[in-house]
């Protein structure tokens, strides 16, 4: 019997002695790393006594001190020889491992940022491991970090108060509101009770997802599981009844492997800005690629055209297509997607009319479009929203800004105190950077003007609360359509206001959607759409006819000439908005006036120009109707806490 015992342990060494190699030529530690290295100033943290309790054996990742873990490779085999004295307590103590008592002493280890470092104990962690323990159980103590406020600590802060609820120590995030999304998903707030049954739960998911993720060779994506459980969790509910069935949930992962692949890539998102040529393609080249002929386009919006004017402009969209194209492209529409349980209906009525590209009009349908791509994969899918990073769904949204640089200058020239007012809509990406350059084009006309800033998702009447504080012109919400009839009454684009009562008009963005929705089936039609495992954003504007600017006939000539100037430039693509010096209200440089802003360095500016007065509100001073579309888009998105509103 103790022939076997001697057998085992050579298994263990040549396994230890083999890792050593692999990670020596790798240029890696081969031995477990040291806490008194990780961290010098060990001995003068504070340490917390835990309970007894079961921790991961694959988050013991090393030793108290350095003392003999020259002895141990990286994953704890076992490196002298078998004739030494360590080899001989090493399988004495596989012995016990195998007998009827089993070893039973827990070992004792310092826990620091969610890993273990064996204090006493290592040989028995040894045996172990190495016959596949998943758990050891283990009197912990707690190393706080001395600086557990600063930023980089703020997910470990979540992590304690996380296994101080549920004692769950193998779920870990690495941003910080991530663990707060977890629990949104299984139905808990912050800092809310665990029932035994609950820590169970979550702890048997973890486990099947863990091992489903890692049956698809997903780690080397560079993702985590704990992401890839998040970008799971957003499209299938924790409540399904295949939580626990590791095959269902590998089934699920694998028509998800753009998507995680696209999450775990650092630029994940590829922006683009200008539609593109048509490529020429010869008629044998078509057949070959595969190139349609003919597109079935189906759009879903939410409410209808007659209550919605947002809904309207996507219609009117919807339209322009099917006259652009009446014999290469037929058009259906779909109103009302206004629940979870509408929305997946139409979707799935789209697709069963034989729908081959699919729009939804509004950020709130992203997830259900999601879940629709994931389920019907020969389809394109596109949702009206701004920097997603998935590759199944393409988004696709105009460069507002551009337009409101124009109206900025239209504000500048007929303000009359040197005061300019703005009422935001929402604090979502995007917003902070149409501030920035309607303050931008105030600044070129009214070098001294002043941007006051108020929220529509803040105030009932910010319009009158401008008026009162002396400002006349104002930039109000953007005309939705091209009409010119919208510029003739109500508080829409920018307005000079004498009387609070009786606004007059002057110019305003507009969107035009049916250009944009040409443009998108014009690149299908040529075989030009990207890969589906590319995250692309189409982020178009007046260079690509997607956005325009309304003028009144109140705008006076040299203003006109001024905005045809500017206008034609953004237009032919020779101006850059922010290619000028951009402060910010702290004194920083938002753009240095060289250097071009990247797509996305604008899209996610949550920074307002020093011209500006006023702040991007927080998600708690929001009213609620706002809250569901900050939830999406905010700026601020990945550290909204979760609420009963999500």
């Amino acid at each position: 019997m103790q022939a076997s015992f001697a057998e085992e342990y050579l298994r263990a060494m040549r396994m230890g002695q083999k890792e050593k190699k692999e990670l020596e030529a790798a240029g890696l530690d081969p031995f477990p790393a040291v806490l008194d290295e990780v961290c010098p100033e060990t001995s003068r943290m504070n340490a917390v006594e835990l309970p007894v309790s079961e921790i991961p054996a694959d988050l013991i990742i090393g030793t108290r001190s350095k003392g003999r873990i020259s002895a141990f490779s990286a994953s704890f085999m076992p490196l002298p020889e078998p004739d030494s004295e360590f080899a001989m307590k090493w399988i004495a103590l596989c012995a016990a491992h195998l007998s009827d008592a089993g070893i039973r002493e827990p070992i004792e280890c310092f826990e620091y940022l969610g890993r273990f470092y064996v204090g006493e104990g290592n040989k028995r962690v040894s045996v172990l491991k190495y016959f596949g323990a998943v758990r050891i159980p283990a009197r912990v103590r707690r190393v706080i970090p001395a600086d557990i406020d600063s930023p980089e600590r703020a997910v470990y802060r979540e992590f304690i108060e996380f296994n101080r609820l549920t004692g769950i120590w193998d779920i870990h995030f690495r941003k910080p509101g991530d663990l707060a999304k977890l629990l949104s998903f299984v139905g808990k707030k912050p800092g809310e009770e665990w029932s035994e049954d609950e820590k169970k739960r979550l702890e048997s998911f973890y486990h099947f997802f863990k091992e489903a993720f890692s049956s698809l060779g997903s780690k080397n994506d560079g993702l985590s599981p704990e992401d890839a459980m998040l970008l799971y969790l957003t499209v299938y509910p924790y409540g399904e009844p295949d939580r626990a069935d590791t095959a269902a949930i590998k089934k699920k992962l694998a028509s998800m492997r753009d998507d995680i692949k696209a999450q775990s890539e650092p630029d994940a998102i590829t922006v683009s800005t200008v539609p593109g040529e048509d490529e020429k393609k010869s008629v044998i080249g078509k057949l070959i690629s595969g190139v349609p002929k003919h597109l079935n386009a189906a759009f879903i919006m939410q409410r209808d055209a007659e209550t919605s004017a947002w809904t309207k402009g996507h219609a009117d969209g919807a339209a322009h297509l099917a006259e652009a194209f009446p014999d290469s492209v037929s058009v259906r529409t779909y109103y009302n997607a206004d629940s979870a349980a509408d929305a997946e209906r139409l979707l799935d009525e789209a697709v069963s009319d034989g729908a081959e590209l699919v729009f939804t009009t509004t950020p709130p349908l992203l997830k259900e479009t999601l879940k629709a791509a994931l389920k019907y994969p020969k389809v394109r899918f596109f949702n009206c929203s701004a920097c997603q990073p998935f590759s199944s769904v393409t988004s696709y949204y105009c460069r507002t800004y551009e337009g409101k640089f124009i109206t900025g200058l239209i504000a500048g020239a007929l303000a009359k105190n040197d005061l300019v007012g703005y009422v935001g809509s929402y604090p979502i990406l995007g917003v902070p950077a149409s501030i920035n350059a309607f303050a931008l084009g105030v600044r070129m006309t009214a070098p001294d003007a002043k941007v006051l800033l108020e929220w529509s998702c803040l105030e009932v009447d910010c319009v009158r609360k401008l008026w009162d504080r002396g400002v006349r012109v104002i930039s109000n919400r953007d005309v939705p359509i091209p009409d010119a009839n919208y510029l003739k009454h109500g508080y829409y684009g920018t307005f000079l206001i004498d009387d609070p009562t009786d606004p007059k008009p002057l110019a305003s963005p507009v969107w035009v959607w049916g250009r944009l929705y040409e443009n998108i089936v014009r690149r299908a039609l040529a075989g030009n759409l990207e890969k589906k495992e590319l995250a692309v954003n189409y982020w178009w504007g007046m260079d690509s006819g997607v956005i325009d600017v309304a003028l009144s006939e109140l705008v006076p000539d040299g203003v006109r000439e001024l905005v045809r100037t500017f206008s034609d430039k953004l237009k032919k693509g020779g101006f850059d908005v922010f290619g000028q010096k951009l402060r910010a209200q702290d004194g920083s440089l938002i753009s240095d006036g060289i250097t071009p802003l990247s797509s996305i360095e604008i899209l996610k500016c949550d920074r307002l120009s020093e011209a500006v007065i006023g702040h991007i509100p927080e998600y708690g001073e929001l009213l609620p109707m706002s809250r569901p579309l900050v939830k999406e888009l905010g700026v601020h998105r990945d550290s909204i806490p979760p609420d009963e509103d999500a």
